[in-house]
């Protein structure tokens, strides 16, 4: 029988493993966003297993990076609606009092 070579999942499982007792003294509030940090990792596994790279935490921080950037530009996409729906009533409402004002005589 032939060796089987770990999969990526399985050294990310094990990057995972070295990192528990980290985990483990950060304060509960911050446990949950560590633990995003590798639900992230995961979701780019495949591509990542493609990569094969030497150093498999690399590929697992590009991952990282890679949900947050998309995390950002979606914060970034409602930002941007949200302020110009805000100019937007901005806009009518001086219009509005303009309308309704009596002119100077």
């Amino acid at each position: 029988m032939g060796r089987t070579n770990p999969t990526y999942r399985d050294a990310l499982r094990a990057i995972e493993d070295r990192w528990a007792e980290f985990r483990r003294a950060l304060r509960r509030r911050d446990q949950p966003r560590f633990d995003r940090l590798f639900e992230y990792a995961r979701e780019h596994a495949d591509a990542s297993g493609l990569l094969n790279h030497q150093n498999p935490l690399v590929p697992a921080l590009f991952s990282i990076d890679l949900e947050q950037e998309a995390t950002l530009e979606d914060h970034e996409e409602r930002l941007e609606a949200l302020e110009h729906r805000l100019n937007e009533q901005h806009t009518d409402a001086r219009v509005s009092d303009e309308e309704t004002s009596e002119p100077p005589q």
